[in-house]
């Protein structure tokens, strides 16, 4: 499926309403397209439509009971629509996204079965495989992605090099990646080959793009395999690659009031 193009001339833009209404950015965030900053990177790119005309100004006041509103061509989720939230095994080559540009994306893949538009919490990588969260609960995704909540994520890295205590002191400091210092990270090690080729868990409490990947470089290592195994309480468990599930209630009460 191609993706929709709805980037208007500035011309036809609307421009800024700072009257009444709700902040675009916040519906779109509330009806789970995605969290509040990302919605505003869409919203910023022209793929916002507010009664048929381009908005790009994150704070443009909208009634989202009144206005149609339209991200990429596709109306917004409606707010009596059921919020539904899955836990997906994403199989390395899926991209996290809607733009299918560049492969089969993993909003492409949920398609197949769900008519709601559920979209990423978070990222992962093309190469890389493990537990992701899709959601149209606007209130969950930031939960899930807002630092103050607290859920660190848990990766299974299979690594290749030489295994040396100074490679792990390195991992474990507090590197600079892409002009960012990035928080200590805990690194375990669970299996150390004879053949150079190693398995290590990182917990990471924020997530720099390509973070893990980055970081084994910097210590010498070469990232095999990458699989996210745990986001805050969810785990992964005995799930295989394409295979999914719906969260409890149970589970989303627990990302949503942690601790």
């Amino acid at each position: 499926m191609m993706r929709h193009s709805n980037k208007i001339p500035s011309q036809k833009t609307i421009p800024p309403n700072r009257e009444a209404g709700e902040r675009l950015q916040n519906v779109l965030a509330r009806r789970g397209v995605a969290s509040r900053r990302h919605a505003a990177e869409i919203i910023g790119q022209g793929d916002v439509t507010v009664d048929g005309r381009c908005v790009t100004e994150p704070g443009f006041r909208v009634d989202p009971e009144t206005m149609v509103i339209c991200v990429q061509g596709r109306p917004l989720p409606r707010s009596e629509e059921i919020h539904r939230t899955i836990l997906l095994y994403k199989p390395a080559g899926l991209i996290c996204g809607a733009d299918n540009a560049q492969g089969e994306t993993v909003c492409d893949f949920m398609g197949r079965y769900f008519r709601e538009r559920l979209v990423p919490v978070g990222r992962l990588d093309k190469e890389s495989e493990g537990l992701l969260l899709m959601s149209n609960d606007g209130e969950l995704v930031n939960a899930i992605t807002h630092p103050r909540y607290g859920h660190t994520k848990t990766y299974i890295a299979r690594v290749a090099g030489r295994m040396e205590d100074r490679k792990m002191t390195i991992l474990r400091s507090r590197l600079e990646i892409d002009g960012y210092v990035i928080r200590p990270v805990e690194v375990e090690i669970l299996a150390v080959g004879r053949d150079h080729t190693h398995k290590l868990a990182f917990t990471l409490a924020e997530g720099r793009n390509r973070q893990i990947r980055k970081m084994c470089s910097l210590a010498g290592f070469v990232v095999l395999s990458l699989t996210r195994v745990r986001i805050g309480p969810i785990k992964i468990c005995n799930m295989k690659p394409g295979e999914w599930r719906e969260l409890s209630p149970a589970e989303i009460r627990a990302l949503k009031n942690p601790g």
